[in-house]
């Protein structure tokens, strides 16, 4: 059998799989049982939260045959069918390379055509604000008149691209950046099943790196699986897949800075490229470092729950604030931040 890409392997399939979406989950789910179903909806998100993942949930769970508490139960013929890819009652479009008018007009011709198998035909339209303004024009006249048996799903990573008039005429769903410790949790479990080991700051290093987006964690994985030693990942192997540089090296660095000593600090960024560290990432974990050091100035106790890191570290890092006014790390902060975005 060949091999699948993890984010592939685990993406969810029931809305109890999905993670960080709580309110959504629990709104959709609760439309299904009612019955109360949009003829539109609109999923706006950053990459990697699970946008695309909650719409194809939703076409399989307004078409099931007998939907568990608003989930598609996956076994009867239409969940299978959908699942399978060989029903054109799920229709799914990819605005990025089809967004003439001309493709919407061909899509939309099929919507008075009823399901063959469930109750709805569902057009899952990825990427929609890609869509030419013609495009918009001629799905605007159906979303206002939709079919009953037609519903649209619509999935953006940028919401104000889209026509208000399209806007008016959706539910709109906002999916969030998934918390750091969820990421972890994921991962963990994945890893349980291939009975391959992490370390704790291999798996938080991952998190932080993903910013949110599941399937950038899955990717980062699965190198970090193929280059594990012994069946088990290390921090050093995704610091090395990562381009990052290691904790001691960013608190010395921070040292460095605290005590104004320029020749340590060029030393040490000399000592980082050579070394083939990648100078953006290297950038955005020091603005991270100096960022929780001014959490830890501004939180009197118990800064480790907000940091996701362990009690030594916050000790290490209230140590270090002493060499810091906030001032001083709001100005180092706000250089950093303008030289990443120069840096290319």
């Amino acid at each position: 059998m060949a091999y699948r890409a993890l984010y592939r392997e685990w993406r969810p399939l029931v809305f109890a799989d999905v993670i960080g979406q709580n309110a959504v989950v629990k709104t959709l789910r609760r439309q299904i049982t009612t019955g109360r179903i949009a003829h539109a909806y609109l999923f706006c998100g950053s990459r990697g939260t699970g946008k695309t993942s909650l719409a194809k949930i939703m076409s399989r769970a307004v078409n099931c045959m007998q939907p568990i508490d608003g989930e598609p139960c996956g076994v009867c013929e239409v969940c299978k069918a959908i699942l399978s890819e060989s029903t054109l009652d799920v229709l799914e479009l990819d605005a990025a390379s089809n967004n003439s008018v001309d493709n919407v007009r061909d899509l939309l011709e099929q919507v008075r055509y009823p399901a063959q198998l469930g109750k709805y035909k569902v057009y899952i339209i990825d990427e929609v604000h890609m869509l030419s303004t013609a495009a918009f024009n001629a799905l605007l006249k159906t979303l206002e008149e939709p079919p009953e048996h037609v519903v649209f799903i619509l999935a953006t990573t940028e919401p104000q691209r889209i026509p208000a008039t399209i806007l008016s005429r959706v539910q709109r769903f906002d999916i969030a950046r998934i918390p750091a410790t969820l990421i972890q949790g994921r991962m963990e479990k994945a890893l349980d099943k291939m009975r391959i080991g992490a370390e704790d700051e291999a798996l938080q290093m991952i998190a932080r790196a993903a910013e949110g987006a599941m399937r950038d964690a899955w990717s980062i994985l699965d190198m970090a699986v193929s280059a594990a030693v012994n069946d088990r990942i290390t921090a050093e192997i995704v610091r090395d897949i990562l381009g990052a540089a290691d904790k001691d090296f960013l608190f010395g660095f921070a040292d460095a800075l605290a005590e104004r000593d320029i020749r340590a600090v060029m030393e040490q960024i000399d000592k980082l490229i050579r070394a083939g560290y990648e100078a953006q990432v290297f950038l955005r974990e020091l603005t991270r470092h100096l960022r929780a050091l001014l959490i830890v100035q501004s939180v009197e106790k118990d800064a480790a729950s907000l940091l996701q890191c362990t009690a030594e570290d916050e000790k290490r890092y209230r140590e270090q604030t002493k060499g810091f006014s906030q001032e001083r790390l709001l100005r180092m902060m706000n250089g950093l931040m303008t030289a990443d975005s120069e840096l290319r």
